[in-house]
């Protein structure tokens, strides 16, 4: 009996002593990941504005600590486990999806230069501080000094909030609101109005397209909030095109333009319809411009407006740019609470605006147009395409067929969410025929929630209805097919 005491005995002193040998390399290796963690994390440069901001550079510093560059950069330098083979396998999912969720970069450079990160990476950092799930519960494991305490979380949104009230506030937003990730729309913006009235002709001429009969507004019809309505575009000779018609309304917030962001502005949009031969179909730009060089007006209009010999293909782009630059909506239900009008929505409304936030739509859907200014994966939190059990098509592939790096594959341009209680069918794919569908979709598939109540679907519905505006202070519902241009001068005209 003694033996077997004795044995057990040895036993126990065995599992104490490895449990203490343990503790301890466990503890020095997270006495040397902090070390090294604060020491090669991503610096100021000496001459940073940030460094003069007290707000921003507590954000800095909290940011810093809980080292986003780990994942949300690349060739960030790494702890020691990261080359081990297993770990390193094990986490290069991780990085992978970290990548994919959100680019850091931009941020750092940012705070370097004390000004301030986009509208969208604010509202993305936003939600994941407000949600708390950064930094991953795995990571804390063995970075316990990257813990994002309260007071911590508490300067990001400070400073976020500052932010936003100094760079990004509209000027007739209500002070309480100007911090609000959303802001109204504004009244107007500069615009060269005799332009605008030439680019009106064009984008309502037929003369453009290759048979005489389809014009800007075939597939961007403003009686039918900018859009047509349709799953795809349908373009000459009664063409299906492979992806659906974002809307011309408030494109003049869109960071560029189409789905994958090819055209860098308005103008680089107007000049791709017009000859994609499943659109508007015109044989090239040399014979659209002799086209309208024919007609006498169009001659003297562009002389009078451009100069002598103005009658190119980018002085029409330029034209039909700066006339969609005036078709912005403002003046929606959720404009005027923004603007001061707390009765402008009711309180299912209200409910639904903060579910919108609280479940992360607005981490992609935000600033003046909700959306347009970022890009995001469809499917970043779940199998979409899976899901939706039909074949890819080259539309899927996103912005990869424009930029060809693989970290684009089904990466879309977020498409603005003015007006979008009318512009069904939704999605590039036009795959979700109702708003409370898309929502729902949006749900599983982008936000970390996955399914919500139909009574909090329809609250985030009734929210975006609220987002339906006025565009020259006629409601988007009855806006005719081809409006009367107005600018300015004319309004104060037309009040005395």
């Amino acid at each position: 009996m003694s033996v077997k005491r004795g044995k057990a005995r040895l036993i126990r002193q065995s599992v104490i002593l490895a449990g203490v040998i343990g503790l301890g390399a466990y503890g020095v290796t997270i006495a040397w990941l902090t070390h090294f963690d604060r020491s090669s994390a991503p610096p100021l440069s000496a001459s940073s504005a940030t460094r003069k901001d007290p707000i921003a550079l507590a954000a800095f510093n909290a940011l810093r600590g809980a080292r986003c560059d780990y994942c949300h950069t690349e060739n960030a330098q790494l702890p020691f486990y990261f080359k081990i083979p297993v770990a390193r396998q094990l986490m290069a999912k991780d990085l992978r999806q970290g990548l994919r969720h959100f680019r850091y970069e931009p941020v750092l450079k940012a705070f370097d230069a004390g000004l301030p990160p986009s509208v969208e990476q604010l509202s993305r950092i936003e939600e994941v501080v407000t949600q708390n799930r950064m930094p991953p519960s795995l990571f804390l494991l063995m970075h316990w000094h990257a813990y994002l305490m309260p007071s911590e979380r508490a300067a990001i949104l400070t400073w976020i909030r500052q932010t936003r009230r100094n760079y990004y506030a509209t000027p007739d937003v209500a002070p309480q609101h100007a911090e609000e990730v959303i802001q109204p729309i504004p009244e107007q913006i500069q615009v060269n109005w005799d332009r605008a009235a030439l680019g009106k002709k064009l984008f309502f001429e037929r003369r453009l397209s290759g048979d005489g009969k389809l014009n800007c507004a075939s597939c961007h019809g403003l009686d039918k909030a900018g859009v047509d309505n349709l799953k795809t575009a349908t373009g000459i000779n009664g063409q299906k095109g492979p992806i659906n018609s974002p809307t011309v309304y408030n494109a003049v917030f869109n960071i560029a333009q189409f789905w994958d962001g090819r055209a860098v502005d308005l103008a680089a949009q107007a000049a791709g319809p017009v000859t994609n031969p499943l659109e508007m179909g015109a044989h090239d730009w040399d014979t659209v411009v002799a086209t309208l060089k024919s007609d006498p007006e169009y001659v003297a209009d562009f002389q009078r407006i451009y100069g002598s010999d103005a009658l190119t293909k980018g002085n029409i782009t330029n034209a039909i740019a700066e006339y969609e630059r005036t078709l912005i909506t403002p003046d929606s239900p959720f404009d005027l609470y923004l603007k001061g009008d707390d009765n402008a929505i009711t309180t299912q409304e209200k409910h639904g605006y903060a579910l919108f936030k609280q479940v992360g739509c607005s981490g992609c859907h935000s600033g003046v147009a909700l959306g347009g200014d970022a890009y995001e994966v469809m499917g970043l939190e779940g199998p979409y395409f899976t899901d939706r059990n039909t074949p890819l098509t080259q539309a899927d592939i996103g912005r990869q067929s424009f930029t060809k790096a693989l970290s684009d594959y089904h990466r879309f341009k977020v498409p603005n969410l003015r007006n979008v209680a009318l512009t069904a069918p939704y999605f590039h794919d036009g795959s979700a025929p109702t708003l409370d569908d898309a929502v729902k979709k949006m749900v599983r598939y982008q936000t970390p929630a996955g399914t919500l109540s139909q009574g909090d679907i329809d609250d985030i519905v009734a929210f975006l209805k609220t987002l339906t505006g006025k565009f020259q202070g006629v409601p988007l519902q009855e806006t005719p097919e081809n409006p009367p241009l107005r600018s300015p001068a004319d309004s104060d005209v037309d009040e005395h």
